[in-house]
């Protein structure tokens, strides 16, 4: 392990190579992946009730107005990870077939993912009030940006639409539980502080339950299937590729724009995420009667690519010294 260390694999990463694995091999279908769905849904709640309850209403409402840094995250989700889709337009057919190069444009077009953005702040120490306001923002005008930025960008056949259904989740399923937690922050708030445990299995145990998930799901819809094992590697290292570019830009842009590392933390991790769960069901809408598999295989590879690569990271940013939260209230 201290080996591994060298390199920041420790047995987080691990865990989460592990579950990928495990869900190639055994993928939770039919009833098991029901029941699966809702193990997420409920560990999500439970993770916002925890976050809830350990902020203090003053740390949250800074959040709420620290528009600035809400405005670079939305940047990076809405105009830098888009221009970098139409960029990379260049790699069809070389490198990536019509099928493949639809799916990474579609990628760059989804919402910022939730949970596991504000997970990985709350691991790496920074500014988690801010983070849950900047994800939760971006995953909300993404229900109605992705739609109108594919039918502007991409060729789709018939009309999308968006479902009310999807805002109704995003209320019960983050806003309620925060708001339950702030009110029973007065009776649990002192057992939090002394027993970080509890919170910090939500955070991890989240991020693998998303993991199986994902991955049982692409392995369900065969969506490796009729790829060449060279296209896959295409495609992986394109991938990489727009990770590492996107985590260089908002690592620049929030350093260079004056941020506190908190809020630096908060606009990497929530600046380079895209949302497997908002995007795989509107991609079913949006590509109705076209290979759904292949166009969200670029999606499922980059989630868990960013998965592994920001767990490094936070793990890191929480080796350092401590990033003193209240700075990033104090530079609201």
């Amino acid at each position: 392990m201290k080996f591994l260390s060298r390199f920041y694999i420790d047995g987080f990463i691990l865990s989460i190579i592990a579950v990928a694995v495990l869900a190639s091999i055994f993928p939770a279908q039919g009833t098991a992946a029901e029941v699966l769905g809702w193990a997420t849904k409920v560990a999500i709640f439970l993770l916002f009730l925890l976050y809830g309850a350990r902020l203090h209403p003053r740390e949250a409402l800074a959040g709420l107005t620290h528009w600035r840094l809400h405005s670079v995250v939305f940047a990076a989700t809405f105009v830098l990870f888009p221009l970098l889709g139409l960029a990379l337009k260049v790699l069809e057919p070389t490198l990536l077939s019509g099928g493949l190069y639809t799916g990474v444009l579609y990628l760059c077009l989804v919402p910022s993912t939730v949970q596991s953005s504000i997970a990985f702040t709350s691991i790496a120490r920074g500014n988690v009030p801010g983070a849950m306001v900047s994800a939760t923002l971006s995953n909300m005008a993404g229900v109605f940006l992705t739609p109108a930025l594919v039918i502007l960008l991409m060729n789709t056949t018939g009309e999308a639409h968006v479902d009310a259904s999807s805002v109704l989740d995003i209320v019960v399923q983050l806003l309620l539980p925060f708001v339950l937690g702030q009110l029973l922050r007065p009776l649990i708030a002192d057992w939090l502080q002394r027993n970080a445990a509890p919170t910090k299995l939500v955070d991890r145990g989240s991020i693998l339950l998303v993991v199986y998930a994902a991955f049982s799901a692409g392995m369900v819809e065969n969506a490796w299937a009729g790829l060449s094992p060279w296209q896959v590697v295409g495609l992986v290292a394109v991938m990489c590729g727009l990770l590492a570019v996107v985590l260089a830009v908002t690592w620049f842009a929030g350093r260079r724009l004056g941020f506190p590392v908190a809020d630096q933390i908060v606009i990497v991790f929530c600046g380079s995420k895209k949302s497997l769960a908002t995007g795989l069901p509107m991609a079913t809408v949006l590509f109705a009667g076209q290979p759904i598999g292949l166009i969200v295989l670029p999606l499922m590879i980059f989630h868990q690519i960013q998965l592994i690569v920001c767990a490094a990271l936070a793990q890191r940013y929480a080796r350092r010294a401590d990033p003193q939260p209240e700075q990033a209230v104090a530079g609201h």
